[in-house]
């Protein structure tokens, strides 16, 4: 008897501290999104050594009187939710009402704050209340935290130097300038300006400012929907890619989260794009009915639970590589000009006037309609003759057409060292790697022939695989999931299923292996389809039938190559992920010739 007993407020304040505030970043995660609910327009992160000296967060939002500031640092007082109904209708950021107190029993705090009408300070001090008195401030909240985890030395030890602490920091603040970029965000680390945003309502703003101008140049706007969710954003081109996943941003309803299978189901919709060992940078808002989204998961709100996640993975993949599909993605080659040698000792020239040099007059250059041709013998210019007098012409105002996301059209005019054909195309001169396009052609070739009606042959010996009760009691619903696999799973015994025919392009893989991978895919609830189970396969096979390099081909075989590439559902990218050909612009021609 007696071993049982209820910790005091303070020590379980110090419990829940240590799920909702892991870190500086923490701290700033909740605080901001206070501010966020309080309808603030401008908030402003400032922070010492990494938010461990001390971090101070300042809104213009709604504010509160006296009353409501005291009450804040009660454990689960809140103003987001009235009753266990409202859970499940959340509209807020916040809503547990776990963040002042614990924050305020693992550190100094200071809130400073003003509805309009009634200013007030409040000071706690590791869980202690120190004091609340009026204090003459602006509209809004303004909290300063000092001394984080100075009294919890095993928090303490694990955080990292400053520098470290606040890049975290900007992180997430950018994470939340991207989710909301109609609040003006401004981060100041060590009395220096690090990232600001303007409010303006601008999301590729945001993405100028946090990923810089090429990411920014190449943002893809979507907006896609079906009878659940919403997707708007942006998705960056192929050809800005990272060596990290953390460039992929997905919001639920304003709310950053970190849901893997959603990262996932835009790393699908890129995978025809980009090469193995890079990630795509995307920018995903998706609104739902709230009911459809459960946030009390964890403390830290940073996990959340989809009702229909299958659907939304399905509707984002699809819909990306929709999305990138109908985007011109040939690659531009930058042509690096060489660095000028540095003079360590120059000498001083004197400054004299130079001889005034008659005009020189160009003759106007000979223009061809359509493209250019090697074989074109250039023509003579007639003299031109200037009028008089000239009529003043009322100036044609053009209305900008927009972009027609077609495949360029090109004309062969050579090979180069048996590898990459040479085209000439409107924009200048284009240059296709002869063994990527005859991979993508026949990539496409052999996934159409295999996925709508594949070769089948019967096994001698029947493959069995051990799958347990559970999935031998839902065969029916593996066959229905599968069925563009073309491969039908029977019963064999208790625990066990079978396989009796498979495709043809299946003998030459392991087939126990993959049957094994095609189960594990439907236990994990993954979207098992022929296209992404069988990718590899078909690009390898794709890859032994293509043009090999040092192979010379002849003008009608360049042009059939080009052809067949031009009717390609995504010509811009080999199976692997590598570009196609690359254009050189004219004007970058032009400038190494010093034209």
């Amino acid at each position: 008897m007696g071993k049982i007993r209820q910790l005091d407020e303070q020590t379980a304040n110090m419990i829940a501290a240590g799920e909702v505030v892991e870190r500086p970043m923490g701290v700033v995660k909740e605080l901001v999104e206070n501010a966020i609910d309080a309808g603030s327009t401008r908030i402003t992160v400032s922070a010492e050594e990494g938010g461990i000296s001390k971090l101070t967060v300042t809104d213009n939002g709604c504010g509160m009187d006296a009353q409501d500031a005291s009450m804040a640092f009660e454990r689960h007082a809140t103003s987001k939710i009235q009753d266990e109904h409202d859970l499940f209708d959340i509209h807020t950021l916040g809503f547990r009402g776990e963040a002042l107190p614990s924050i305020a029993s693992v550190s100094k705090l200071t809130l400073s704050t003003s509805d309009g009408n009634d200013a007030t300070r409040v000071k706690i001090e590791y869980g202690k209340l120190i004091s609340v008195s009026s204090y003459p401030c602006n509209q809004g909240t303004e909290i300063s935290v000092e001394g984080l985890f100075y009294r919890t030395p095993a928090r303490l030890k694990h955080l990292r130097s400053g520098a470290y602490e606040n890049s975290l920091i900007q992180d997430v603040i950018t994470r939340f300038a991207m989710s909301h970029p109609e609040i003006a965000f401004t981060f100041i680390a060590q009395d220096k300006e690090a990232f600001r945003t303007t409010g303006q309502g601008s999301l590729q703003e945001v993405l100028y400012a946090a990923w810089g101008r090429e990411a920014a140049e190449n943002a893809i706007p979507v907006d896609f929907k079906d009878f659940d969710y919403h997707v708007t954003g942006y998705l960056i081109k192929p050809s800005v890619t990272r060596a990290s996943r953390n460039f992929m941003h997905v919001f639920l309803n304003g709310r950053m989260v970190r849901t893997y299978r959603l990262y996932k189901a835009i790393q699908d919709g890129y995978e025809d794009f980009i090469v193995k060992g890079r990630n795509p940078l995307a920018v995903l808002s998706i609104e739902m009915d709230p009911h459809l989204l459960d946030v009390n998961v964890h403390p830290s709100k940073w996990e959340v639970r989809l009702s229909k996640e299958n659907q939304l993975e399905y509707l984002i993949t699809q819909n990306v590589r929709k999305a990138l599909q109908n985007t011109i993605l040939a690659p531009k080659a930058e042509v690096r000009q060489p660095q000028e040698k540095t003079t360590y000792y120059e000498p001083i020239r004197m400054k004299m006037e130079e001889p005034a040099i008659p005009p020189v007059v160009q003759e106007p250059e000979p223009v061809y309609n359509g493209l250019h041709s090697l074989d074109a013998a250039p023509q003579a210019t007639a003299p031109v003759t200037l009028p008089q007098e000239t009529e003043e012409v009322p100036p044609v105002v053009q209305t900008p057409q927009p972009e027609v996301q077609t495949f360029p059209e090109m004309q062969v005019i050579g090979q180069l060292h048996g590898k990459f054909i040479l085209c000439a195309v409107a924009e200048g001169l284009a240059v296709l790697d002869q063994h990527a396009c005859q991979e993508r052609v026949h990539y496409e070739e052999i996934r159409a022939k295999l996925n709508v009606n594949p070769a089948m042959t019967d096994l001698l010996v029947p493959v069995t695989i051990h799958a347990g009760n559970d999935l031998v009691a839902r065969v029916a619903e593996i066959n229905a999931a599968d069925e563009d696999l073309h491969i039908v799973f029977e019963p064999f015994g208790p625990d066990t299923l079978i396989v009796r025919t498979i495709p043809l392009w299946m003998k030459e893989v392991d087939a126990e292996p993959f049957l094994q991978d095609v189960l594990d895919n439907f236990r994990n609830d993954t979207h098992s389809t022929y296209a992404h189970m069988e990718k590899k396969k078909i690009a390898t096979m794709a890859c032994h039938h293509s043009i090999r390099f040092n192979r010379n081909l002849t003008m009608d075989e360049m042009r059939e190559v080009v052809r067949q590439l031009s009717r390609c559902e995504n010509p811009y990218h080999c199976p692997h992920g590598r570009p196609t050909f690359v254009i050189l612009d004219e004007k970058t021609l032009t400038k190494e010739f010093l034209r």
